[in-house]
């Protein structure tokens, strides 16, 4: 567990538990078990990857709610989850902001799959994931394909770029291939 500060209690309060997934700032690799998480929703549930192990989802990191990219980024993913869905991959978003903030930006955008509160301890989620970034204080663009408890791919863009609906397809396309897309 990522808990540097000794706020176990304060984080599991929040919501937000991490295991180290190994150096920091080290994506998982690919075909290794996903790291551990537990992580509130929008509506204060909680998700962790150990209830999930038979499904496939994508983790799908961003900096803000409410913020320019992120905004049309995550609208584009709406109009795809019903085709992911149907494949049998499922989509959380991923930010550090606070779950009641991510349920009035969901809301906003009128999403329906899941954005998870990485809020506190600030970030350790994506830390674990190798995707924050220290001097800006958040999660950096980056996607992690999960299939039966393992990461099966990963791609990532600049924090100024949205990543490429492709990207996804082709990820989802190699299920059982595992890749990384960059």
């Amino acid at each position: 567990m990522v808990d540097n500060s000794g706020s176990a209690a304060l984080a599991s309060q929040h919501g937000a538990v991490a295991a180290d997934s190994g150096p920091q700032g080290a994506a998982p690799i690919i075909g290794r078990p996903v790291p551990y998480f537990a992580l509130s929703n929008q509506f204060g549930e909680i998700v962790d990857p150990a209830r999930m192990v038979e499904h496939s989802y994508f983790l799908v990191f961003y900096p803000f709610a409410f913020s320019g990219v992120c905004s049309s980024e995550l609208a584009q993913l709406e109009t795809v989850a019903a085709e992911f869905g149907s494949r049998g991959v499922g989509i959380y978003g991923v930010s550090v902001d606070h779950k009641y903030a991510l349920r009035a930006y969901a809301q906003q955008m009128s999403l329906s799959f899941g954005l998870l509160a990485d809020f506190w301890p600030h970030g350790a989620v994506s830390k674990s994931f190798g995707c924050f970034d220290e001097q800006r204080g958040m999660s950096t663009r980056s996607t992690f394909l999960v299939s039966k408890g393992r990461v099966t791919a990963h791609f990532s863009t600049p924090t100024h770029q949205a990543r490429e609906l492709a990207d996804y397809r082709l990820a989802i396309d190699g299920l059982g291939g595992g890749h990384s897309i960059d």
